[in-house]
């Protein structure tokens, strides 16, 4: 018998691919849906999605749920609420895409920025490729630590941390619009 995390199904996209089921990835959709349909604050998607994970919990004996069904699901939560507006612009997408600026500084080598700007402009190439809506850059002050082969922040560490941002922002160009980028 095989165990899934959370005893929560995968949910398979509509081009096949399977991914397990992340709370996190529904929130932000719930939350772009929401925004798309006029709420740019709209509180209720942490608590639509937890009832969503409930019912994906104890629909546990199905492995694969397809995604069409999971938009079901919470297209249905939505309209029982009173906000079938936002089920309307509601849309499974993929999930985050995590980057890790502290392994491609480690994978550069300390010191070798150009070449760490090198890995992020193919990492982020990659990642727009996969056609993911919402990117996460993790670590940036500890992958600043890493390049500058510093233990605590100096003054010259300002000055890289805004150079990743900016590169990043520049790398993204035109396709920022359709993507969400952060860095937490």
């Amino acid at each position: 018998m095989i165990a899934f995390p959370n005893d929560l199904p995968l949910v398979r996209l509509e081009d096949g691919d399977c991914l397990a089921f992340e709370r996190d990835w529904l929130v932000r959709s719930l939350v772009c849906a929401a925004r798309k349909a006029g709420y740019p604050n709209w509180w209720l998607a942490d608590h639509v999605a937890q009832s969503v994970t409930e019912y994906l919990r104890s629909e546990n004996d199905v492995p694969v749920v397809q995604a069409g069904r999971l938009e079901q699901a919470v297209q249905s939560v939505l309209q029982v609420i009173g906000f079938a507006d936002v089920g309307s612009h509601f849309a499974v997408g993929r999930p985050i895409v995590q980057i890790s600026l502290v392994d491609l500084a480690r994978a550069a080598g300390t010191g070798y920025e150009l070449a760490f700007f090198e890995l992020l402009r193919a990492r982020l190439e990659a990642a727009l490729a996969s056609q993911a809506p919402h990117f996460e850059l993790r670590g940036l002050e500890p992958c600043v630590k890493v390049l500058r082969a510093r233990k605590v922040w100096s003054r010259d560490c300002d000055g890289l941390r805004s150079e990743i941002v900016s590169f990043a922002r520049e790398q993204m160009g035109i396709a920022a619009a359709r993507h969400d980028v952060t860095f937490p």
